[in-house]
């Protein structure tokens, strides 16, 4: 397969502007909507490629969708793509979340949360095509099929970031038992250019400072050293995606009285209405902390110190990825954890993004709407967002 067309990081940032602006409904969605965008409309990447992608991100710990996407900027635009990416995805959210600190009033009201539960809706129809077209490419035949099928009952039966990993590695397994027979390939679909020493250097720094920052943080009594060591330490141990991060953060800026256990639940609720990533609830709380650093200063450290691990063990990870995947076991490890993903997302499918969002007949009927604009109209996702809503908000006023 040839590689990849290369890009401008500007081209990368408008890109994924686009993206932090409009990719509501958490993680899972925002895959979704990555595959949309930069799969099936700007052919970036294969689907085979990105569903590789998006196994390996599951693999690690850190923010999923954020990695994928920064791994995608990379891929298009190198280095500045990469930071072009995060920045681009990150931002909108963040900024709209140190805002909120000063406006919590923004999502009182009955049209408040008909627009909050309206996104939550608009995270069904996005998920739903994600898994629909996943599944046509991903699970052609009646092995894949079933590894997509096991992934749902490990998932079900093994809740959490548990389950998700066993699913994984249960896929890789039965895939290169049952998935020998597909096309091979002599070349990997992606071309990351990260030379092994620079992926060595990243997984050493990345425990280096796990090791080293909660020493430094004593040593120096700093509030500020502080702050990055909790929220480094959240964003270095968290698998299966931004929501297990939220206890690891309470336990990180509630108990030391950091934070007020009312704003914290306060900033949750507003980070599930603003688009682009929930590490993002990382610059609200930096925003509202007590001791400063805090304001601007304290979202920007917050911020950066939550991405920072995933984005060093990604980077880690990338120059043996892409020789592991050039051989034909590997391929068929693949093909197997290509079709546990298909599963994984399906159960995403049901709960959380279903059971927080169909509340009503109605909330289906929204629902169906959207799905039928994006895969039969093929509406752009980010005008279903503006439909899906104002329907919503009418809704709540009934």
């Amino acid at each position: 397969m040839t590689e990849t067309h290369r890009g401008t990081p500007g081209e990368v940032f408008l890109a994924f502007l686009k993206l932090g602006l409009t990719s509501f409904g958490g993680p899972i969605a925002h895959l979704g909507y990555f595959r949309d965008e930069l799969v099936l409309r700007r052919k970036w990447i294969d689907e085979a490629g990105y569903a590789d992608l998006v196994a390996l991100c599951q693999f690690l710990p850190g923010p999923a969708s954020s990695q994928v996407g920064f791994a995608l900027g990379l891929l298009r635009g190198g280095p500045w793509g990469a930071l072009a990416a995060w920045a681009a995805f990150t931002l909108p959210s963040a900024l709209l979340l140190v805002l909120f600190a000063s406006a919590s009033s923004l999502f009182e009201g009955a049209l408040g949360s008909g627009a909050l539960h309206g996104l939550k809706i608009v995270a069904v129809a996005v998920v739903a095509q994600a898994v629909w077209g996943m599944a046509r490419s991903l699970t052609p035949d009646r092995e894949r099929a079933s590894i997509a099928l096991a992934a749902v009952l490990v998932v079900v039966f093994a809740a959490g970031a548990i389950g998700q990993i066993a699913a994984i590695l249960l896929g890789t397994v039965a895939g290169i038992l049952l998935c020998r027979n597909g096309p091979a390939s002599t070349e990997g679909r992606l071309s990351f250019r990260v030379p092994r020493g620079v992926g060595i250097a990243c997984l050493l720094l990345f425990f280096s400072l796990l090791a080293l920052l909660p020493l430094a943080a004593a040593a120096t009594a700093s509030q500020g050293v502080s702050l990055v060591d909790a929220f480094y330490r959240a964003g270095s141990l968290v698998f299966g995606g931004g929501h297990v991060v939220l206890p690891l953060l309470q336990a990180a800026v509630v108990q030391p009285g950091w934070v007020t256990d009312d704003a914290f639940l306060a900033g949750y609720g507003a980070a599930q209405a603003v688009p682009g990533p929930l590490f993002t609830f990382a610059a609200y709380l930096g925003a509202v902390m007590g001791p400063a650093p805090n304001g601007l200063a304290g979202a920007a450290i917050c911020l950066v110190a939550i991405f920072v691990p995933g984005f060093l063990l990604l980077l880690g990870a990338l120059p043996f990825w892409d020789e592991f995947r050039r051989r034909p076991l590997a391929q068929a490890a693949m093909r197997g954890a290509n079709a546990a993903v298909v599963g994984i997302l399906g159960t995403a499918l049901y709960d959380p993004v279903w059971t927080s969002a169909i509340l009503q007949p109605h909330d289906f009927a929204l629902a169906l709407t959207g799905f039928i604009l994006l895969v039969v109209w093929k509406i752009s996702p980010w005008i279903v967002v503006l439909l899906t809503t104002a329907g919503a908000m009418g809704l709540s006023l009934l």
